[in-house]
């Protein structure tokens, strides 16, 4: 064989080995390329490519170098997500992304106290705190604001609902976002009927007190007809008795401010218990009290927080309860409950909405001012006084200290 053959063979067999090694190497990194794609993929970054042999050293270290790249970006990602519901959950707002099916892919802090549950996982557990409330995070769409009333251990709440539609992933959701209005609607409220007393009292002083001094002048002249002294004198105390009426609704607009400071809640409840004592035991009723938190300590007008008990004690007796129970407790918003149980005669579902309205009363002798300035007193403090149930199961009024 010449030397020509020789080299030609050698050449050959070289270029079929490099054919054949760069075949085998194109394998194994198309090999290592897909195991790295599906394992990212299927977000599993628990691997790492060898980089001691000489081989494969340049391109595992490629590989290497991409898969943490993308750890970074992931972690990156992660810390993203918890600096966001960090805010989220400090907002007052509440916030709650659902989907199509009713699942909520996140629901913050605020959502969660708002709504008065520990968790929310699906649409249908509102059912449990209102139909109402699960109706409208169901129907809410993009095209218009949702209002939804509901009773939660803080009392009556309204919230106000708006929505936007969003893609996640191939996922559709929609964001709700809600805010508690119960204290702006009583606040409106608590204005309209103020103003609205101010221009009756004033009204009606202007023309009855009048009447009532020029009857007691005409009483005091001498040769009037009995019968002419008869109808003066009953204009006169029907005035009086209209005058003293309408003064003590002048209560509800000049409430004096409160004077807080801390005091121990225990002694004012125990306080009223025996200021109503004698009232309860005539009318054969028990009231005590129930401290489920340890030491509550309330910053309030001790002298107003002691007449708003007082009053629904005497509310309850009146009622014909026989129980009557005056419980505190810090919930977990740090809030002060205080609830007021009576097992006595329910209020009708028609009294319920109207029993803080000024001037309206189921008694025959009510003034219907007792509740009305309870809950000043309580917007005064920053809190709320509400109705919270009212069945055959019992009464209960609820104050909320925020």
């Amino acid at each position: 064989m010449t030397s020509i053959h020789i080299i030609s063979a050698i050449t050959a067999s070289v270029v079929l080995t490099a054919i054949i090694s760069s075949a085998i190497t194109s394998r194994r990194m198309r090999k290592k390329v897909a195991y790295m794609l599906d394992a990212l993929e299927d977000k599993e970054l628990n691997f790492r490519f060898n980089e001691t042999r000489l081989r494969d050293r340049r391109f595992n270290r490629t590989l290497n170098r991409l898969r943490n790249i993308f750890d970074k970006e992931r972690h990156e990602i992660i810390e993203q997500e918890k600096y966001f519901g960090l805010m989220l959950d400090h907002v007052r707002t509440g916030v709650a992304v659902i989907e199509q099916d009713g699942r909520v892919n996140y629901c913050n802090n605020t959502a969660l106290a708002l709504l008065g549950i520990a968790t929310l996982g699906h649409i249908r557990q509102l059912r449990t705190v209102s139909d109402s409330l699960y109706n409208a995070f169901l129907t809410i769409t993009e095209a218009k604001e949702e209002r939804a009333s509901y009773y939660n251990e803080s009392g009556k709440m309204t919230i106000s609902m708006t929505a936007a539609a969003a893609t996640i992933g191939k996922v559709q959701v929609k964001v709700v976002a809600f805010n508690d209005i119960s204290s702006d609607i009583a606040e409106s409220e608590q204005q309209s009927w103020s103003k609205l007393i101010r221009v009756l009292t004033h009204e009606i002083m202007n023309t009855v007190t009048p009447i009532a001094s020029l009857s007691e002048t005409l009483l005091r002249f001498e040769g009037v007809d009995e019968e002419i002294r008869s109808g003066l004198d009953t204009i006169s105390q029907s005035s009086r008795g209209l005058i003293k009426f309408v003064d003590s609704y002048r209560n509800l607009t000049r409430v004096a401010p409160p004077v807080k400071k801390a005091f121990d809640f225990r002694e004012v409840a125990e306080r009223v218990i025996n200021l109503t004592r004698d009232h309860a035991m005539m009318s054969g009723a028990v009231c005590t009290y129930t401290e489920r938190t340890d030491s509550i300590i309330l910053y309030a007008d001790e002298g107003q927080i002691t007449q708003i008990l007082i009053n629904l004690v005497r509310n309850a007796i009146q009622a014909e309860a026989r129980k009557i129970e005056i419980t505190a407790e810090i919930n977990q918003s740090e809030h002060i409950i205080i609830n007021v149980c009576n097992d006595g005669t329910p209020i009708s579902k028609e009294s319920q909405e109207e029993i803080f309205v000024p001037f309206f009363t189921t008694k025959q002798e009510g003034t219907g001012i007792g509740l009305s300035l309870s809950r000043q007193i309580m917007r005064m403090h920053n809190g709320t006084l509400s109705l919270t149930r009212s069945d055959e199961r019992g009464t209960i009024f609820t104050l909320v200290f925020r």
